[in-house]
């Protein structure tokens, strides 16, 4: 599990930034000219700031995993990959398509995110 996690990390880091770079370079020909092209950049350079902070944090939770008694960092680990996927991948894709009822599911992405920090701090009262 350790190694999934290290791999899905590094993979979600080099999208993070990939992503981010779109968004400064590329996205902003696109958005021109939209009525709410400066808020949907705005979505865009959150989704890209949380997905870049919480592909640290899987790579610091599968770093745990050898150090911890339990599968506290392993469920971190997950919690913030699915943070990735629901919370920055509503932002992107209501950036790209405007749809905002995407919007919805984003905060349940946050509590995701919220809820693998709070994994890790079990993990941390459980070290080795």
């Amino acid at each position: 599990m350790e190694r999934l996690l290290i791999i899905l990390a590094a993979s979600f880091g080099f999208l993070g930034v990939a992503l981010g770079a779109f968004g400064a370079h590329g996205l902003t020909r696109f958005l021109d000219g939209l009525e709410d092209g400066a808020l949907q950049l705005e979505w865009w350079k959150t989704a890209a700031h949380y997905h870049l902070v919480h592909s640290l944090a899987i790579l610091g939770s599968a770093l745990l995993i050898p150090r911890v008694s339990g599968a506290a960092p392993i469920v971190a680990g997950f919690l913030f990959v699915a943070g990735i996927l629901i919370f920055s991948g509503s932002l992107y894709t209501m950036t790209l398509t405007g749809v905002r009822v995407l919007g919805a599911i984003t905060p349940i992405g946050g509590l995701s995110f919220l809820a693998g920090w709070a994994t890790l701090i079990v993990a941390a009262f459980r070290l080795n």
